[in-house]
């Protein structure tokens, strides 16, 4: 049985949960300042990684926009800047109920929800400047100079090779984060070279909730390498795990991972229903409390607008369903802490 997921609200990231619940959902147009956006309408602590990540975002070539520009997006995305040559967007990932000092994760935005490239703008800025001083051997430090203070703070050129480190990946796993991206690239790596068992157990590694908690990817990439590894049931089973994670979170189209774990409409469906207000009531009747009703149809509502990417369709919907839940969820917390 699907379980919708929205991460749970602690105490300090209520007030800032509710912050975006209508406001950071708006398409109006208005000058771009990323900064203000993010203290003012998503609701989030100052970011001192921003400015720093926007410049290093424009030294490589890519264009800010406003963020407010998110006709077509997923509504949780605050966008950051466009790619010139494909046209890709790299966005700030604001979750509806974080978890009390969760990072806000940088990712790029496709039509089915979003792709993790990092998990905070710190650790997006330290690898930029690794790559770069790897690609140049320190002869180029456009990305270091354009993220100024920080870069001192994070990444000093020629740190990777004073550090004896045998590969890009071992020292951005050890020194930097987890990546996605270096997950994947490994376990392909292995199995290219046929050797099934470490692409295998890196796939497995890849799927810790530690390392994502939230993300539905690592486990959708699971099951696309069961299966090239020609284990056709653990895929299925990898997939079915993938699509109880949100599905805005899978890196790739519902349809795709539906069929690793042979679904067909049924868990469409049961969504729609419960977004009626017969599911609604019928919820409640099982001793739902209202407010969390609310959330589960604002989960509900995400993920079958990454069904077919109806992001704007839905976006009204969804911020009443986010108010909603939100503001009940605060009122409880207060009276629970009088």
């Amino acid at each position: 049985m699907y379980a919708p997921t929205i991460l749970p609200i602690k105490n300090a990231g209520i007030c800032r949960a509710a912050a975006i619940a209508k406001a950071a959902l708006s398409t109006t147009a208005v000058p771009r300042d990323h900064v203000t956006f993010v203290q003012n309408v998503a609701g989030l602590e100052p970011q001192p990684y921003l400015n720093s990540l926007l410049s290093v975002l424009q030294a490589k070539g890519e264009k800010l926009v406003s963020p407010y520009e998110r006709e077509g997006l997923i509504p949780l995305a605050i966008p950051l800047s466009e790619n010139q040559t494909d046209g890709s967007l790299t966005a700030l990932l604001r979750w509806p109920t974080p978890a009390e000092g969760m990072a806000i994760p940088v990712v790029t935005v496709h039509k089915h929800g979003v792709n993790l490239l990092a998990k905070s703008m710190g650790e997006y800025i330290h690898r930029v400047l690794l790559e770069e001083d790897i690609a140049s051997d320190g002869s180029d430090q456009r990305y270091y100079s354009a993220a100024g203070e920080v870069a001192q703070k994070l990444y000093h050129p020629g740190d990777f090779q004073a550090s004896g480190s045998a590969s890009l990946e071992v020292y951005l796993m050890k020194k930097v984060g987890k990546f996605p991206d270096i997950f994947e690239r490994l376990a392909l790596g292995h199995l290219e070279k046929g050797d099934v068992i470490s692409a295998l157990v890196t796939g497995e590694f890849y799927t810790n909730k530690q390392h994502f908690p939230g993300f539905g990817r690592p486990f959708v990439f699971n099951a696309e390498l069961l299966l090239k590894a020609g284990r056709k049931l653990e895929s299925k089973d990898a997939a079915k795990i993938a699509l109880k994670s949100p599905w805005w979170t899978l890196g790739t189209s519902y349809e795709k991972v539906a069929e690793m774990a042979g679904w067909g409409d049924e868990q469409v469906e049961f969504m729609r229903e419960r977004l009626t207000e017969e599911g609604r009531q019928e919820d409640l009747n099982k001793g739902k409390i209202p407010e969390q009703v609310a959330l589960d149809q604002a989960a509900f509502l995400l993920d079958l607008a990454a069904v077919d990417g109806s992001w704007d369709d839905r976006r009204e919907q969804l911020a009443a369903s986010l108010d909603k839940g939100v503001k009940q969820l605060i009122l409880t917390y207060a009276a629970l802490s009088n």
